[in-house]
């Protein structure tokens, strides 16, 4: 009769990563076990998504210091300890996905870096461009850009969902590009 291995139960693993979390939860300083057992793991997780390794780095040192501060909340409901981890890394790399591409488009709306005439009638055009657009396109381009508030203040104060708001705003960004180009063009 050939011998294996002994393998763990995985009621015994479930029941030791449990513990190291409990402790953790206790004294954070235990956390640490907790990082070294899953950095690997959601580091490669973020890499594949986000493909620059800079980001990748950010991001994993965002998810450990996310889960120590919300470990106190963390409740043990029989899954890996890792799968939480992981779900907190999808959101870090939506957020950042969604933050790039919020950069992009107020990027597209910026005018040159260099002051001068070029700068000051860019300025006065796109200005043109947006008071000509739909009123409720303009207001959220004013709100969100020229206050800078966030899509949720922007959808409370127009008393519309957020949905709406984001709905506008791509409409309205489309519609000074297509202004913008047949201006310049």
């Amino acid at each position: 009769m050939p011998t294996s291995k002994p393998q763990i139960e995985p009621r015994a693993a479930d029941q030791c990563e449990r513990a190291v979390v409990a402790a953790a939860q206790r004294d954070p300083a235990c956390f640490a076990a907790l990082y070294e057992e899953n950095f690997a793991h959601v580091y490669a997780y973020i890499i594949r998504r986000v493909r620059s390794r800079d980001d990748a780095e950010d991001l994993t040192a965002e998810v450990f210091h996310q889960a120590l501060k919300n470990l106190p909340r963390y409740e043990w409901r029989g899954i890996p300890f890792s799968a939480w981890l992981i779900r907190i890394a999808a959101n870090a790399v939506t957020d950042n996905a969604r933050r790039a591409a919020r950069e992009t488009a107020t990027a597209d709306l910026d005018p040159p870096a260099e002051a001068g005439p070029d700068a000051s009638e860019h300025s006065a055009r796109l200005f043109r461009f947006v008071e000509a657009l739909p009123n409720d396109q303009r207001r959220v381009i004013v709100m969100r850009f020229a206050e800078q508030k966030t899509i949720a203040e922007t959808a409370r104060a127009l008393g519309r969902t957020e949905g709406s708001i984001k709905q506008l705003q791509f409409r309205a960004l489309k519609n000074l590009r297509m202004r913008m180009e047949q201006n310049n063009g």
